[in-house]
């Protein structure tokens, strides 16, 4: 899979970069006890007292410090960690997220983005308890954009209603993150190019230090991601200094087989030197360029650089002029998932997965109405167009895998798979193959019925309409999950079986089937909706079609 999976979310990344998504990922997404009165609460963890805010039955601390400043000279090295303080800090707010445009953030009442974006965000139930799960989210918008903060991943919900303690970190993104100064830089920036990733692990030694006094289980942390935030799952679940610090993982629609090289992040980071008329000897200025010309930097390189995957390949190009993860001899020496799953990792379970209709998410953002009004020559011509003289074969393994389906439902089921499933699967296979811990695979289709806009086209199953359900954030119907009745039922599923997971390794919702571990053979994966089934090799036939597509495949 390895032009295949260049692994799940790049044009997710590039619209949101641009601010194309903003008015769809920007609507309210509230839990539903978000506005009960709130009472101040405090707690005392390494560092200092916090003080934050309890409603409903949950306590949340918000903008909790966990890293030292990452400007100036210290831009693109490691972190350190945040430094004592004296009195009660005032985690009542949302704090700091990562340089990006301000149209790509979605919390309420959130700062202007910027470099000092080291903080993360506690829920955890009130009234005192001890030993509970750890859940440790990352959040989606490929490398560049989102925080931590955003209403549809507040904690809340899965906090009270499932007895775990959830946190969610901001950490460095794009240029800040990823940009490789090693080749230029030398010992000092050796890490430069992961340094995102770092802050995460930097958080996650906070969470090991801190998490018992919110009345976590140190030795008891999942950590999880969607989209943008499934890929850092798989680098961080890749990493062997960070097995010590999860026990387990779930990767959202965003599987990582490979990632990137420093030579070609290093070609990248001289492209970027070049956006800022900096000579690749005088590197050092970089460090003095003020942040918003940092990102307008960033963004002029974005537009140059034009992906072609229209929603195909997975979240992370391997192109120069993009920015995310990289091989590193020390944080991240080998691939996530290529050519094995991780050794580090062989005995801690993985659940993984995608959404049935991912690519309308992308088609939705893109403004591609044709994607959902293709006649039979539209679609040969799309699958042509990338796949040559293999797409009739294609196509005919969709249309009889699926009878009845419209050119636009093969088209999406095609490029759903081919994005995020085909990733997913191999991950899942190669996790399976090391036979220590079990892999869960699972397909979401609930059907949103969120409209494209203008149009009476019901998005479906689409990329991103999993998180109001894993975090059960669906009470105003203008989530991405939509606004039907049944919601609630497939939310309580979706968010026990990720809850029940963290807590035990496997798993379940009251009222739905077992959930079998994946293996070669029966390749069982779990249909999460309102009433969930098992299901055997689910996607057969199209897998195997896709095999002579891309022997990757």
């Amino acid at each position: 899979m390895t032009s295949l999976i260049r692994n799940a979310d790049i044009n997710r990344r590039r619209l949101l970069a641009t601010g194309a998504a903003a008015g769809v990922l920007a609507m309210p997404m509230a839990a539903c006890a978000a506005d009960a009165p709130s009472e101040a609460v405090e707690v005392q963890i390494a560092e200092g007292r916090l003080r934050g805010a309890r409603t409903g039955g949950v306590d949340a601390y918000k903008g909790v410090p966990y890293g030292a400043s990452v400007s100036g000279m210290n831009r693109f090295k490691p972190a350190r960690p945040v430094a004592p303080w004296t009195g009660v800090f005032d985690a009542t707010r949302l704090g700091t997220p990562s340089l990006q445009d301000p149209t790509t953030v979605y919390g309420k009442n959130e700062p202007a983005p910027g470099e000092g974006c080291l903080v993360l965000n506690v829920w955890t139930p009130a009234g005192g308890g001890k030993g509970r799960p750890v859940m440790v989210y990352s959040h989606g918008g490929g490398y560049t954009t989102g925080s931590g903060g955003s209403t549809a991943q507040d904690g809340s919900m899965l906090a009270r209603e499932h007895d775990v303690v959830v946190v969610a970190t901001n950490h460095r993104l794009g240029v800040l993150g990823y940009l490789y100064l090693g080749e230029l830089g030398g010992a000092d920036y050796a890490g430069s190019g992961n340094q995102g990733l770092s802050d995460i692990v930097l958080a996650l030694k906070w969470v090991q230090r801190n998490i018992e006094a919110f009345g976590g289980d140190p030795a008891n942390v999942t950590i999880f991601g969607e989209s943008g935030g499934g890929a850092k799952t798989s680098c961080l679940y890749a990493m062997p200094s960070v097995a010590p610090l999860f026990s387990k993982a779930i990767i959202q629609s965003g599987p990582v087989v490979r990632i990137t090289t420093p030579d070609v992040a290093a070609q990248t980071t001289r492209m970027f030197l070049e956006q800022l008329e900096i000579a690749p000897a005088d590197w050092r200025k970089v460090l003095d360029v003020p942040a918003p010309q940092i990102l307008a930097a960033q963004k002029a390189l974005n537009a140059k650089v034009k992906s072609d995957s229209g929603g195909w390949r997975g979240i992370q190009s391997l192109t120069p002029g993009t920015y995310g993860p990289i091989l590193d001899g020390d944080l991240l020496p080998h691939h996530p998932f290529d050519p094995t799953a991780p050794a580090s990792a062989a005995d801690k379970p993985l659940m993984i997965g995608w959404l049935d209709n991912e690519a309308a998410f992308f088609a939705w953002t893109g403004k591609d109405v044709e994607a959902f009004r293709l006649d039979e020559a539209g679609l040969k011509a799309r699958l042509s167009g990338r796949f040559g003289d293999k797409a009739p074969a294609l196509i005919d393994a969709y249309r009889s895998d699926r009878p009845g389906a419209t050119p636009s439902d093969i088209y999406l089921a095609a490029a759903s798979y081919y994005a995020m499933g085909a990733g997913s699967v191999l991950a899942a296979e190669r996790k399976a193959a090391q036979g220590r811990a079990p892999a869960y695979v699972y397909n979401i289709a609930y059907r949103s019925n969120r409209r494209m806009d203008g149009t009476d086209i019901e998005l479906g199953a689409m990329h991103a309409s999993d998180i109001p359900l894993v975090f059960n954030t669906v009470a105003s119907p203008d989530t991405l999950a939509g606004s039907r009745a049944d919601r609630f039922a497939a939310a309580r599923n979706v968010s026990a079986m990720w809850a029940n997971f963290a807590r035990t390794g496997r798993p379940s919702a009251p009222g739905q089937p077992a959930w079998p571990p994946y293996d070669p053979k029966t390749r069982s994966t779990m249909v999460l909706d309102v009433a969930c089934t098992v299901v055997p090799d689910r996607f057969g036939a199209e897998r195997r079609a896709w095999a002579k597509v891309d022997p990757a495949a």
